[in-house]
């Protein structure tokens, strides 16, 4: 079964980790950035990690030390500590994905990024797919799910299989991925986009003209892109892409 993107995920451009901007108190995925995307309108990019209790945090990276007022790995944290541990930039926890829905409550479409949990996307998954999937049960609106990790999409499909699905794609140049050369050019060339039974793909802005690209958006891929950080480079992407995930300035609403 291979569920398709609510159409609202084509026409709303989504903030990327919400509608963020510290000089304003609305630290990355919190619920400040939230509430802000709400109000403009905007869809909802978010990054969930896991907690020492196997609990879907919405945050983005493995560390707390860019974001938080912590250091450390996310992992090694509870729940309950990770909700009482400040934002930078911010007054308010890091929350839960159940929070963060309850939030949005279906007002605009969420778009979930699960962060690799293997270390070099393999196979080494699972706990965090579960607590989204749990998370999700209850869930009305406009949701869908995506990672760098193959094999986290593909339990996604076990998990969820009526939730739309897909793959965060990239050039995976080595110089800038931690992972091997030979995992690089493997998952380069989007080999598991049919196995898992994705719908689309988030692909880097900077590398929408690749000819694999090209080909799943001529199969019937839904093509998202990220990160963009202007109108113009937007204006670019959209040659290609369906939609934008977009931070830094005010996306133009479509019509």
């Amino acid at each position: 079964m291979r569920p398709r993107l609510n159409p609202v995920f084509l026409t709303t451009p989504l903030a990327h980790r919400a509608l963020h901007d510290v000089t304003d108190g609305r630290p990355e995925n919190s619920r400040a950035a939230i509430s802000a995307a709400i109000a403009h309108g905007y869809g909802i990019e978010i990054d969930v990690q896991l907690s020492a209790d196997s609990a879907a945090m919405v945050f983005h990276d493995y560390a707390l030390d860019r974001l938080a007022e912590a250091s450390g790995s996310v992992r090694a944290r509870m729940a309950s500590v990770l909700a009482q541990t400040t934002l930078c930039g911010g007054s308010e926890g890091i929350p839960s994905l159940p929070e963060i829905l309850a939030l949005v409550a279906g007002q605009v479409p969420v778009l979930i990024e699960i962060k690799d949990q293997d270390g070099a996307m393999g196979e080494q998954i699972g706990p965090l797919e579960e607590a989204v999937a749990n998370a999700l049960q209850t869930y009305a609106g406009p949701v869908a799910v995506m990672s760098f990790n193959p094999h986290s999409v593909a339990r996604m499909a076990e998990l969820c299989p009526d939730i739309p699905r897909g793959l965060v794609t990239s050039g995976y140049d080595p110089k800038e991925w931690p992972l091997s050369r030979a995992t690089c050019e493997a998952l380069r060339a989007i080999p598991d986009y049919d196995r898992v039974k994705a719908s689309f793909v988030s692909h880097d802005a900077a590398d929408l003209s690749r000819p694999r690209v090209a080909e799943l958006k001529a199969g019937g891929a839904d093509i998202l892109c990220w990160t963009i950080k202007s109108p113009e480079a937007e204006a670019e992407a959209r040659k290609i892409a369906q939609n934008v995930t977009f931070e830094g300035y005010l996306a133009a609403h479509p019509g």
